[in-house]
């Protein structure tokens, strides 16, 4: 009776642990859903409790605060980036259309949370965001990119400003561009500053 017992316990920790994970995931996505339509002050615990189906307190032993759950938040999409934005080393076409299937999706919101940088977990999500753009370009432009130093960074702060979410705003929101005009214009503007076309000599 008592090896039987024994042998029950992993799986019943394993079954609980998964559940504790499940619900931790539930209250992500939907912290993400309410922060993708809304500001960041006008959401409150309550309504991502409701939106998860949990409490209040279960939120609060997982994450610690609101701002807990907005940098856990921040990781979890950070960590949808990377699998998301797949893209060939140079290929141009290629690499606008992946960046232009999350702008599609999340642009707005990331416009929004721009505004909202006052707010220190808005901040922190943000600096982590553009760290993260960063270290993307450099992946998928590592063809032609300049060898490090004064040259490579300026390189690289020209293929930021061509990929800024800012820029996807302009075009589509703005200025009322198609989805295939904007993307057409990204990638006339990548093309332009390619180092390798002597532009930086």
């Amino acid at each position: 009776m008592e090896s039987g017992s024994a042998g029950k316990r992993p799986y019943r920790l394993g079954a609980r642990a998964a559940a504790v994970e499940a619900t931790r995931t539930r209250v992500i996505e939907a912290a993400a859903s309410l922060w993708m339509q809304r500001w960041y002050a006008e959401v409150t615990l309550q309504d991502i409790a409701a939106e998860a189906d949990v409490s209040v307190q279960t939120i609060v032993n997982r994450f610690g605060s609101k701002e807990g759950l907005a940098d856990a938040v921040a990781d979890w999409m950070a960590s949808r980036v990377l699998a998301d934005r797949q893209a060939p080393t140079g290929d141009v076409p290629a690499i606008v259309a992946v960046l232009f299937s999350d702008y599609e999706l999340h642009g707005d919101a990331n416009v929004r949370w721009t505004m909202e940088e006052d707010v220190p977990a808005i901040a922190r999500a943000i600096a982590g965001a553009r760290s993260l753009h960063r270290a993307w370009l450099e992946q998928v432009f590592a063809d032609r990119l300049p060898v490090p130093g004064p040259v490579r960074e300026h390189a690289l702060n020209l293929h930021y400003a061509a990929t800024d979410v800012t820029l996807w705003k302009l075009w589509r929101r703005d200025l009322g561009l198609s989805r295939e005009d904007a993307e057409r214009a990204m990638r006339d503007l990548l093309i332009s500053i390619d180092p390798r076309r002597g532009h930086y000599e």
